[in-house]
């Protein structure tokens, strides 16, 4: 069966980055002074820019999820490449979940959602400890702010929910249960009180790699306490409608939840250990 594409027409790649005139290779060959910084454009480079193109369209919906993309044909036809750099640029968007191929039928975009961004770097994390680091300088960056922000626009009902939180994390302590779940949860209402879309997806995505991370700190001693009381110091700076107050908190509690991660690590590299 012949399958026809109907769909929006697609710009072609520009052909003078993606390929490069064979009169212009020859005088790379031989590179005057003028020339000597002009490199060819690998067969890599294509395929990226074609899968940026893709991963384009499909945000802009001209490819939209569960409908499949046109032809590889198709495709190398409209975009001025080979089939070649389109079956690795649709297996580069594969790779990190963009688009999926289903045997028999075609390739198709995926829903976009912050998990299928999320999980690839979230893989990478855990075998990287100094990227974990840097996520607590993004943290000290962010978090901060976010609280500031909430301290001006937070409803009651919003402190009340960030009160029964902290509540549930105390019962939680005393029990000796953790609480893991109402500590990412006290970052996401904090989020939500800016009422600001974004800031709420960015914490998300921040909660989302954090899961280890809190899994492990959460279990070293006096980490939940502390934790608890940073909180609550926000919460009662937030109540004051201490913007900086609210700021100046959060990055305290930032600071020791870094503080107790470094000694945890530095126990574990003793060689007494």
């Amino acid at each position: 069966m012949i399958l026809w594409y109907n769909g929006p027409v697609i710009e072609p790649v520009d052909t003078e980055r993606l390929a490069p005139q064979r009169s212009t290779v020859k005088r790379l060959a031989q590179p005057t002074s003028a020339d000597s910084r002009i490199i060819p454009i690998k067969k890599t480079r294509v395929a990226e820019e074609v899968a940026d193109r893709i991963r384009v369209l499909m945000l802009d919906g001209t490819f939209a999820p569960g409908e499949p993309l046109p032809s590889e044909r198709h495709l190398a036809e409209r975009f001025g490449v080979s089939r070649g750099s389109i079956r690795d640029a649709l297996r580069t968007l594969e790779t990190i979940g963009l688009v999926e191929t289903r045997h028999g039928q075609g390739t198709f975009p995926l829903e976009l959602s912050v998990d299928r961004l999320v999980a690839p770097l979230a893989s990478v994390m855990s075998y990287r400890v100094d990227l974990q680091d840097e996520l607590l300088d993004v943290r000290r960056m962010f978090e901060p702010a976010v609280a500031r922000v909430a301290a001006t626009r937070a409803t009651e009902e919003d402190l009340a929910e960030l009160q029964r939180i902290l509540e549930a994390q105390r019962q939680k302590l005393k029990a000796g249960q953790s609480a893991i779940s109402e500590d990412t949860a006290f970052h996401a209402i904090l989020a939500r009180a800016t009422r600001n879309r974004v800031v709420m997806s960015i914490m998300a995505t921040l909660n989302d790699l954090l899961v280890d991370s809190r899994t492990n700190s959460l279990l070293q001693k006096g980490r939940p306490a502390r934790s608890i009381d940073g909180h609550q110091s926000v919460v009662a700076a937030l109540r004051r409608r201490d913007a900086e107050g609210a700021s100046q908190a959060m990055y305290n509690h930032i600071d020791q939840i870094a503080d107790i991660q470094l000694h945890a690590k530095k126990d574990s590299d003793s060689p007494n250990k």
